[in-house]
């Protein structure tokens, strides 16, 4: 080495697909108890930067640590077991240790969401008023870049505001933990407000556990699969599906902020074409629709991308329109992508997560229902039928129920309109 000459930087390498570690199907009896096993492995969590660069590999091994002392630190100001603590949901590892140390310490951590491109100041604040109105917790954790925001909110509501890069500098005296037990509540999760304003739903470790197996078993999971994920943290897809469930299954995991995809959404593709196992990947529809959006006609998408690996490619969260995903085909189809890789899933934070799933492999499975049915009006004769075109989202996932009931909770039969019940 020269003396003006830069001293080598040794790459990141992020952690392992396959590991040699049995792999336990969410079979755990407490969420902390999971954290424990996946950290006894060689797997985790791997942050990217807006171009999919690798920033922060953080295997559960480190991810435990870190909550460990983040627990320690809660015990040391103050926290009791049943206190809620407000997390504001930035993907990250700020988060992650947080979110685990609250639950090693026997209190609820509640993800809060970030503030949106669209949304002003006044409106943010707003939002994080009502839902720590709604979940009255003892501290609100929140990124430093928005501290001005989250501390107006708190203060407003006799909150503890509190910068997660400041919390992580003080002492962590070691004391014993409270004991975690499978039918406490584990954390709160916010429903995602598709068709009323969030509300706060309290969630068991038995109840979370058992979800994620049945998840894991709905997509019959492989030692060659990685999670890549784009989904925020404060949504039960993003929290439960893509940062919860690979902890309980041992799973690794390669992450894209939510704004940096809404950013360049291209990155996820190059995510996933790098992925030399299979890949797990979850959106909502219009996450397709923007990617398809983004080509070119002109664009050789075989220079670029390697979708042929992409085994699960998840869509659930919101309407999934089958033009939308022909339109995802027609664009990456000589990348490798096929189009039996569409995984449909319905799903409710009020149920954890997954409810329905669809086989993998099946991929979109469209049925015509007329309009009028749906709306529950009377059909005029004297109007040609329209028919919509409705994705089956699959079979119930394993120990759940689904039926579909009327206003005074008598069972329906199939094809008819009705209310949703999941037990």
């Amino acid at each position: 080495m020269t003396e003006n000459s830069a001293p080598a930087v040794e790459a990141l390498v992020p952690t392992p697909t396959e590991c040699a570690q049995p792999r336990r199907f969410s079979n755990f009896a407490t969420v902390g108890e999971a954290l424990d096993y996946a950290a006894a492995g060689t797997r985790g969590l791997n942050f990217h930067d807006p171009r999919g660069r690798l920033i922060r590999p953080y295997p559960y091994s480190e991810l435990k640590a870190d909550a460990l002392e983040a627990a320690y630190r809660l015990v040391a100001a103050g926290v009791q077991p049943g206190d809620r603590i407000a997390l504001v949901a930035e993907t990250g590892a700020e988060f992650a240790a947080l979110f685990f140390g609250t639950i090693y310490a026997g209190a609820w951590p509640v993800p809060l969401p970030l503030p949106t491109s669209f949304g002003g100041r006044d409106s943010y604040v707003g939002q994080l008023v009502v839902q720590l109105t709604s979940c009255d917790p003892k501290m609100l954790f929140f990124p430093p870049e928005i501290a001005a925001m989250a501390t107006e909110a708190a203060e407003q509501r006799g909150v503890q505001p509190m910068d997660w890069s400041e919390f992580a500098a003080r002492p962590a005296p070691v004391v014993d933990l409270p004991e975690q037990k499978p039918d406490e509540t584990c954390y709160l999760q916010y429903s995602s407000g598709s068709t009323r304003f969030p509300h706060g739903v309290a969630v068991t470790h038995a109840a979370l556990l058992n979800n994620l197996a049945a998840h894991a078993h709905g997509m019959e999971l492989r030692d060659s699969d990685r999670c890549i994920s784009w989904l925020p943290w404060y949504h039960d897809m993003g929290l439960v599906g893509c940062f919860l469930s690979p902890v309980a299954n041992q799973v690794s995991v390669d992450y894209l902020k939510t704004e940096d995809f809404a950013r360049r959404p291209l990155a996820w593709l190059d995510l996933i074409s790098r992925n030399s196992g299979t890949t797990l990947s979850y959106s909502p529809t219009f996450g397709y629709d923007i990617c398809a959006r983004r080509i070119s006609s002109q664009t050789h998408v075989a220079d670029r991308f390697d979708l042929s690996r992409w085994r699960v490619a998840g869509n659930g969260a919101d309407m999934i329109r089958p033009d939308v995903m022909q339109s995802f085909v027609d664009a990456f189809a000589d990348a490798g992508f096929k189009a039996s890789a569409f995984l449909p899933s319905y799903g409710l934070a009020e149920a954890t997560l997954a409810v329905s799933i669809m086989p993998p492999g099946e991929g979109i499975v469209v049925e015509l229902v007329e309009e009028t049915e749906l709306s529950g009006a009377s059909g005029d004769a004297g109007r040609p039928t329209r028919y919509r075109a409705i994705v089956n989202c699959g079979r119930a996932v394993r120990d759940m129920t689904i039926e579909v009931r009327d206003e005074d909770g008598n069972i329906l039969p199939d094809q008819t309109v009705g209310k949703v019940w999941c037990t």
